[in-house]
């Protein structure tokens, strides 16, 4: 198909979408935006007249439909991705979805093994964007042995984000929305898995310190149902140990962080305006900044992935379905975990 136009279809022209897919689509040649959906058949016209897109639909059942779509990207919040999903898959079309995966490990097995049913089709999750930059770098290092054993990671997602509670309620504080993924847990903790060794045990407590917030259409009260608070702690193949601190409600928190401690070293990455990665071993007076070589970095090419996986050109690195399961199998355990106030073993791969 290398040669072949690839008609995409949008289904959600969500912030996302607008600020990275169709431009990142529009980028490739041979790649045409064909169609777009969003709730209304008001709002899709409008999507469609923006972005310079020659069709809309009143339903995304009937973009999913249309011969004439080669490739459907949802962008759409994460209680519809699976049911998307499915239905572009069985329709034979390939799927690029948003994170979050899905709402829970259900819909994600059923993901999975709608895309295991569709061998020839590319099933890709918009990956997580920290450590894009510094994952090669990151990566060599563990490779070569500058930490060692990795005996403790450290994961931060503690900030001010929802401090306000006269804010309206964010999509990420409705369960029904969100499913069991808190805060950006399920971002990060994706991060992690490409360079610590796999999780095999959560142990995990949460709490909403802010119980209630107003809808931002109509200004009445609700209840907020995902936690604003996450600690835990884990259990590492190979011994090592983990610990997780999420928060919305930190005013001048950490921040996101991934911190790998080892026998030799220590990797520490902060994610922010921009990516940094520091280093040190036992002869390093401290931490040092690494000066990543261009050559070296990586970068948001999402798009570039999902086409040329399409065209057969590349695999998907960043992210199949199977790795989507993953993180979805995480943060499904530590709900479970802080809900019934128990550890809770992961599946082993």
């Amino acid at each position: 198909m290398s040669s072949e136009t690839v008609r995409i279809g949008i289904v959600g022209a969500g912030a996302n979408t607008r600020l990275r897919h169709i431009p990142g689509f529009r980028a490739i040649v041979g790649v045409e935006l064909a169609g777009v959906v969003n709730r209304t058949a008001e709002s899709s016209r409008r999507a469609a007249d923006a972005h310079d897109i020659p069709k809309s639909y009143a339903h995304w059942e009937e973009l999913v439909a249309d011969p004439d779509i080669d490739a459907v990207m949802i962008g759409t919040w994460p209680n519809m991705h699976c049911e998307i999903t499915c239905a572009a898959l069985n329709a034979g079309k390939h799927v690029l979805t948003e994170a979050r995966m899905a709402r829970n490990v259900a819909e994600a097995h059923k993901m999975l093994n709608a895309a295991n049913d569709h061998p020839n089709l590319v099933a890709q999750i918009v990956p997580s964007p920290f450590g894009l930059q510094s994952h090669k770098m990151v990566r060599r290092m563990i490779d070569e042995g500058f930490l060692g054993e990795i005996r403790e990671l450290v994961v931060l997602g503690a900030d001010g984000s929802f401090w306000d509670s006269n804010q309206p309620l964010h999509w990420r504080q409705d369960r029904y929305i969100s499913g069991v993924n808190i805060l950006s847990l399920g971002i990060l903790h994706e991060t992690a898995m490409r360079w610590a060794p796999q999780t095999t045990r959560v142990f995990a407590q949460t709490t909403i310190f802010e119980t209630e917030r107003p809808l931002a259409d109509s200004g009445r009260m609700t209840d907020v149902s995902v936690p604003d608070s996450l600690q835990a702690v884990t259990r590492l193949a190979g011994g090592g140990r983990g610990l997780y601190h999420f928060s919305g409600i930190d005013l001048f928190g950490p921040g996101r962080q991934i911190h790998l401690y080892g026998e030799q070293g220590t990797i520490k990455v902060k994610f922010g305006a921009e990516e940094q990665l520091f280093a040190g071993q036992a002869e390093d007076p401290e931490l040092r900044l690494v000066d990543i070589a261009p050559e070296d970095q990586g970068g948001w090419r999402v798009e570039e992935e999902f086409i040329g996986a399409i065209r057969g050109e590349e695999p998907v690195v960043f992210t199949n379905f199977a790795t989507g399961v993953k993180y979805m199998e995480f943060t499904e355990a530590i709900t479970r975990s802080a809900e019934s106030n128990r550890p809770i073993d992961l599946p082993r791969s």
